[in-house]
């Protein structure tokens, strides 16, 4: 009984974090679409003015908004790996049945495993970057990417300090090798790979990514 109110109380937070981060990502697509100011870009101009061009009390109450939504994510996504550990401890008995807990566990862990995609891995389905410039017959442009790209993770580089310098470091350490990446379009996760290389314009990928 109590595994099976464990993987009810987890199949619940499940859905939860699903809901969070379908918000989340809403709020980040307004935020860092065409004109938008970003997640922490600035709200005033070159001459410290407030800008003109932007719902300045909107962006703040969506920036709010995100901060609140990505610490619900990490209470929900730890309250979720406890529930997991509890569930997944439960051994299997030698004569090979089930208890009712270890049951709920199994249970659990066919229902997760035929999850979507965008239902592994949410602890990295935070963007950290968007592609605001890409040239045409580029690295970048061939294998795929767009202007307007969220980069949730480009190879081994997913979010934390110096992401420029580590972007540049993962991109020339990988030169003519194909780099997995995970980028947001439209709201839908997709896995790509983009393989940096020399070609006629400037870097090995022909784009910028601009951070969020």
């Amino acid at each position: 009984m109590v595994g099976a109110n464990l993987k009810a109380e987890t199949l619940a937070l499940m859905e939860k974090r699903a809901s969070v981060e379908a918000e989340m990502n809403a709020i980040i697509e307004i935020l860092c679409g065409p004109g938008g100011p970003g997640i922490s870009g600035n709200l005033v101009d070159a001459e410290g003015f407030p800008r003109s061009d932007i719902d300045i009390p909107a962006v703040r109450s969506q920036r709010h908004r995100l901060a609140e939504l990505r610490n619900d994510h990490k209470y929900v996504t730890a309250k979720i790996d406890t529930n997991l550990e509890l569930l997944h401890s439960v051994k299997l008995p030698n004569s090979g049945s089930r208890t009712p807990e270890n049951s709920a566990a199994s249970s659990l862990h066919d229902t997760t495993s035929q999850a979507s995609p965008m239902d592994e891995g949410s602890v990295h389905r935070i963007p950290f970057a968007i592609i605001d410039e890409i040239s045409d017959a580029s690295p970048a442009a061939e294998d795929g990417l767009q202007l307007g790209d969220m980069i949730v993770k480009f190879g081994n580089v997913e979010s934390g300090d110096s992401l420029h310098s580590r972007l540049a470091l993962e991109a020339q350490s990988n030169e003519g090798h194909p780099v997995p990446l995970q980028i947001m379009r439209q709201g839908s996760l997709l896995n790509l790979t983009v393989t940096p290389k020399q070609w006629h314009g400037r870097g090995l990928l022909g784009c910028h990514f601009r951070m969020l």
